[in-house]
């Protein structure tokens, strides 16, 4: 059991420790629902009532690497195109999945900060989440943007797409034990929920073909339709509200 930290270096370490055990934990027990505050603390090697010297709750813990994963998509984006000149839609499109599917935690993390994680801690701390992650998706636009021939409405329409999608995907594409033995009995549902960066990647191509077609951005609604008729999504099933 580590002692207390009482420098500001040491506590930044903690507080490192306790990120990193998360992250480490959320992929070996199949997400981040899975975690609780008590087994991230034992496997940051604290004692249990340590975390609340760096985190309030499970939801702020979760929520800082969230907005962690926001600037390292941020920062992948820009590595990954930081050469790149005239992309069509499609590559940007590639791009956006790509960057997605390299960060797990940060795909499994979007289901949840819509549904509880921004709206269960204080508002300042939920002010500096949105104060950082919209710096994040700003300079994911302009590398986006600068990088190919979509204009920043349509950059932005398409990853509007890609965050619900990713969300959804993801929950999909790794099922609990039950699921998954389920999934063994009957390939055909297995076929359709685990390939989740093939998909992601077909969707936003769609997409984006749809969001230039005619030089105008479209709404979520309509690139649905476009992607329906064309065979890439299927009628059944859950629709975001867009």
């Amino acid at each position: 059991m580590q002692r207390r930290a009482r420098s500001p270096e040491a506590k930044l370490r903690r507080t490192e420790d306790l990120l990193d055990a998360a992250r480490t934990l959320a992929a070996s027990r199949g997400g981040v629902r899975h975690l609780t505050l008590a087994a991230v603390t034992e496997a940051a090697d604290l004692h249990p009532s340590a975390v609340r010297r760096y985190f309030d709750s499970k939801e702020e813990l979760l929520l800082e690497l969230a907005e962690r994963g926001w600037h390292e998509w941020s920062l992948l984006l820009t590595a990954r195109l930081a050469d790149a000149r005239d992309l069509t839609p499609e590559r940007t499109a590639d791009a956006v999945a790509g960057t997605l599917a390299a960060q797990p935690p940060f795909c499994d993390l979007l289901t949840h900060v819509p549904l509880s994680l921004e709206g269960d801690v204080d508002i300042e701390r939920a002010r500096r989440f949105k104060t950082s992650s919209f710096t994040s998706y700003d300079a994911i636009v302009d590398t986006l943007t600068g990088a190919g021939t979509m204009t920043g409405a349509q950059v932005q329409d398409l990853i509007t797409v890609a965050l619900g999608l990713t969300a959804n995907l993801w929950q999909i594409s790794h099922p609990t034990p039950t699921l998954a033995a389920l999934y063994a009995q009957n390939p055909r549902w297995e076929y359709v929920a685990l390939d989740f960066e093939p998909r992601l990647t077909r969707l936003l191509r769609a997409t984006a073909t749809g969001l230039t077609a005619g030089g105008q951005s479209l709404s979520f609604r309509s690139c649905r339709a476009r992607l329906r008729t064309s065979g890439v999504v299927r009628p059944a099933g859950p629709v975001p509200r867009g």
